[in-house]
């Protein structure tokens, strides 16, 4: 499992089962699920969140493959608001959501910025790539502040239909510089 890691306002805990409940409460809208990949079901089933944490992401961290956290404001510890993970995937190796409650308010940015410390220091990685829908602004800017850059486009498949997809990347020794 993970650690948990710690910004100025966030608590991220490794994910569990336990979470599976608030992750359905807050998970299956619209305006979080729209720009994911199309694996992702929709309508998004009742049991839906239990079913991914059980059978995809608790066996995948087990076998040190995915790594997954639930952000949780400091301020409110008890309230999942948003996951994001680390996959040992080719050219995809982040994904985060959060709830629109808590969107444009620079928490996805301060997760992303621990994780994608991990990714580098203790999972030592040489490159972060993250693919997303062009047309998915926040997750650009994001990936913008990070210092990563463009260095593909191509159609993507995703809940909302076909989009073009970037990739994004950043390396081990411009994400030194840029921190």
């Amino acid at each position: 499992m993970p650690p948990s890691l710690h910004t100025p306002r966030l608590l991220l805990t490794p994910l569990q089962l336990g979470d599976a409940a608030n992750i359905q409460r807050q998970f299956p809208v619209w305006e979080v699920v729209r720009y994911l990949d199309n694996h992702v079901p929709w309508p998004y089933p009742a049991d839906g969140a239990e079913r991914w944490v059980r059978d995809f992401v608790l066996p995948a961290m087990a076998e040190g493959r995915h790594w997954e956290w639930a952000i949780r404001l400091r301020s409110a510890p008890q309230s999942l608001i948003g996951c994001i993970g680390l996959m040992d995937q080719p050219d995809n190796h982040r994904g985060f959501w959060l709830a629109p409650a808590w969107q444009g308010q620079g928490y996805m940015s301060e997760a992303c910025a621990v994780v994608t410390r991990y990714w580098f220091e203790t999972l030592d990685r040489e490159v972060l790539r993250v693919p997303k829908a062009v047309a998915n602004l926040g997750s650009r800017r994001v990936s913008q502040r990070e210092g990563m850059r463009l260095i593909g486009e191509a159609d993507g498949e995703f809940v909302c239909g076909t989009l073009k997809r970037e990739l994004w990347e950043l390396r081990r020794e411009d994400w030194r510089k840029h921190s």
